[in-house]
């Protein structure tokens, strides 16, 4: 079984690379486009999810479902337009129907 026709995004991967120093020790993260792009379904957290997501540290903000298989790693991003979603996880059931990315919007700060 297959959710291929469940998903009704299409998203560019983009997958962190070494960044250059901050200046004070550190380093920025830079992500870079990985050229891929794939198809996906994303999803407001359930009433469960959101109950989780309300605890100190949280970051679960929305629910990603890939195609089993795919290549989306925990810490790249998915993106698009403007909407940008950073892997916290990925999860696959039992019976690898989907590949399940829980994730985090990113919104830009207001200057």
């Amino acid at each position: 079984m297959t959710i291929r026709h469940l998903l009704n995004r299409t998203l560019s991967v983009w997958r962190p690379a070494p960044g250059q120093g901050d200046g004070l020790g550190g380093r920025r993260t830079a992500y870079v486009d990985t050229g891929r792009t794939v198809p996906a379904k994303v999803d407001q957290p359930s009433a469960a999810d959101q109950m989780l997501a309300q605890r100190p540290g949280a970051e679960h903000t929305h629910t990603v479902y890939l195609l089993p298989g795919a290549d989306v790693v925990r810490g790249d991003q998915l993106r698009d337009g403007a909407q940008v979603f950073r892997v916290i996880a990925t999860l696959t059931p039992s019976s690898p129907a989907y590949l399940k990315a829980p994730v985090t919007l990113l919104q830009e700060q207001p200057a």
